[in-house]
Parts: structure tokens; C-alpha cells; sequence
């Protein structure tokens, strides 16, 4: 079942990066079109539907690498039952959060199908399309912090630490 897990993370991390891409290349045709006077219908708008799907999709994998950004200043001071306690409550209370957000991300991407919702802009995109990307990645974040959650009270849980040193910038 780890692996499963694991590849789901990975797949959504890579579906992720292959938005970044696609990003990419509605960037460069916007840059390339003024620079060549040729216009490309919707590429703003894509490359926004595009950053928001990397960024929706990607939120599972990072949260599994350790890499969300955690205020651990009350955590360090606590110890043994208590510090296990409130990393319970805090996955509990995560888990809850995420679970409601990826609830109403798939709603509002089902009325967006029903209500035949569609971009005010001139590519008259369906948002139901691009907001699955939304609720996808909303979906995968709360497996991942369920799976945190199980792996807390089992006493499996290994909170990854980065290997790069703390810049203060």
C-alpha cells in the first residue's frame, strides 16, 4: 500500500511539473507573438489554469517531503505525550480542513459542468476542465494527510528534515 501511496504522490508531483511546463511554452508564445506580431488566443489565461493546477497538484508531494512551511516553535518545547498529542490534533484538525477544501474544489467544478460556467475571456474555456486540476490535487492532499494522520497514531510517522540550511533572507 506505501508504494501506492508513493505513486500517487510522485504522479501528482509529476502531473505538477508537466503543468509547469505547459506554463513554459504559453509564456514563450506570448513573449514570441508581440515580439512576431502574431496573437494567440488565451494564453494568459492558460498559463493561469496551468499555475494553478502546478500548484494545486504539487501540494500532496510536498507536504509528504516535508517541505510546507511549519511553525514549530510550540512543538520544540514540548516533549514525549504532549508533543505527540498536539501533532495528533494538528494532523486531525489538517486532515479536516483539507478534507472540506477538496469537497468543495469537486463541487465547484460540478457546477461549473452544470451551470455551463465559462471564462469571461476570449478562449470561452469551460472552468469545469480546469478546475478538475483543482480539486484533483485538493483530493490528493487530503489522502496525504489522512495517510500522516494513520502514520502518527501508529507511531510510524517520519517527519523528513531538509538538508539545506535555514536562510533568513
Amino acid at each position: 500500500m506505501r508504494k501506492v501511496m508513493n505513486a500517487l504522490y510522485d504522479g501528482a508531483a509529476a502531473l505538477a511539473a508537466l503543468c509547469l511546463f505547459g506554463l513554459l511554452i504559453m509564456v514563450l508564445l506570448s513573449i514570441g507573438g508581440r515580439q512576431f506580431h502574431f496573437y494567440v488566443p488565451g494564453t494568459d489565461a492558460y498559463a493561469g489554469y496551468l499555475m494553478a493546477a502546478s500548484g494545486f497538484l504539487a501540494l500532496a508531494h510536498t507536504l509528504k517531503r516535508g517541505e510546507h512551511i511549519r511553525v514549530t516553535l510550540v512543538l520544540a518545547a514540548l516533549s514525549g505525550r504532549w508533543k505527540k498529542a498536539l501533532e495528533v490534533w494538528a494532523l486531525a484538525f489538517a486532515t479536516v480542513l483539507s478534507s472540506l477544501f477538496a469537497f468543495y474544489c469537486c463541487r465547484l467544478s460540478w457546477q461549473s459542468r452544470n451551470f455551463n460556467d465559462i471564462s469571461t475571456g476570449s478562449d470561452a474555456t469551460p472552468l469545469w476542465i480546469p478546475q478538475i486540476a483543482m480539486g484533483v490535487g485538493a483530493v490528493i492532499l487530503a489522502i496525504a494527510f489522512i495517510d500522516e494522520l494513520i502514520l502518527e497514531l501508529r507511531g510510524q510517522r517520519t517527519v523528513p528534515t531538509s538538508e539545506e540550511p535555514l536562510r533568513n533572507e
